[in-house]
């Protein structure tokens, strides 16, 4: 099993130290020279309220260059919040946030979109069902400039889509017609991620994106992922629940847990995990949990 990978301080609870084989860390200064920087993110909702949730507790992480980090977490642990929060869907209660060497944290979330490709976890989310694939692909391919889809019509830009239609293997490029809403799950999973990925964005988030596919579709949008990322060298941020995908791609590994970083993997540690090694860190975590509710119950019968 790997050595443990950086356990946060948030997620080992006040007080801890480094003992159990995980070497604790305090969070790591963002830092513009990273392509994307994120630093002590905090947000909560509902606060104040017996609806209150903390969905982010502090995360830090920086990712350089062509990193491909892997998020992964149990439901509720904050995976898909944190991916919101950089994506800029709403403004966080604490922290910053740095992409592309510029500082987003005040930034609208569709001037973020800029810099930022995104395939969601629902394959009819980012499209739009009634156009046609090339309609969907020019807009993708204009994102930023100014849109006239005449210019789709050009056979210079046809030629170059049904290039990169043909580099998926699923005959779409003889479809370029098509309503995009008449495709298969997997087909329109597959072009939003060409979408995402056509003007080389600085940074790539993929949320689940293969979660809502049957296995055949996702394994093949997963190949796809794999073969983009590395072909245009893309700086990645992955949100998935799936072990297997975790310990399959990507050079780094984040495990959220009640919103803070409780492991961090990278380099040979991440090379080296097997999806019996993430199991065994879900246990801990879980006993962990166990132990810190039994602790509570006692403290409640002794003290109050």
């Amino acid at each position: 099993m790997p050595g443990g990978g950086r356990r946060d301080r948030a997620a080992a609870g006040p007080g801890a130290d480094s003992s159990g084989g995980a070497t604790e860390h305090s969070p790591r200064a963002s830092t513009p020279a990273a392509t994307l920087a994120v630093a002590e993110l905090y947000k909560t909702f509902n606060g104040g309220t017996v609806n209150e949730v903390r969905a982010l507790r502090g995360v830090s992480l920086d990712l350089p260059p062509g990193a491909f980090l892997v998020v992964l977490g149990g439901n509720g642990s904050g995976k898909s919040t944190l991916l919101s929060a950089i994506a800029g869907t709403f403004r966080v209660d604490a922290g910053r946030i740095h992409l592309a060497d510029q500082e987003v944290t005040a930034w609208p979330e569709h001037r973020r979109a800029r810099l930022i490709g995104r395939v969601f976890q629902n394959p009819f989310t980012g499209t739009a069902p009634h156009m046609s694939i090339a309609e969907n692909l020019a807009l993708a391919a204009r994102r930023g400039q100014p849109r006239d889809l005449r210019w789709a019509l050009s056979h210079r830009f046809r030629a170059e889509l049904r290039d990169r239609v043909r580099q998926l293997q699923m005959g779409l490029e003889d479809r370029l017609d098509n309503a995009i809403g008449s495709l298969s799950g997997g087909q329109r999973q597959a072009l939003t991620l060409l979408m995402a990925t056509w003007r080389n964005p600085a940074l790539l988030l993929l949320d689940e994106h293969t979660a809502a596919l049957d296995p055949k579709s996702a394994e093949q949008v997963i190949g796809l992922t794999r073969e983009m990322v590395a072909r245009h060298r893309l700086t990645t941020l992955m949100v998935t629940h799936s072990m297997q995908q975790a310990a399959n791609l990507g050079d780094r590994i984040v495990i959220l847990h009640q919103g803070a970083v409780a492991y961090h993997f990278e380099g040979a540690d991440k090379q080296r995990l097997r999806v019996e090694d993430l199991l065994a860190r879900f246990e801990e975590l879980r006993r962990r949990d166990l132990l810190d509710a039994s602790a509570a119950a006692l403290l409640q019968q002794t003290y109050l």
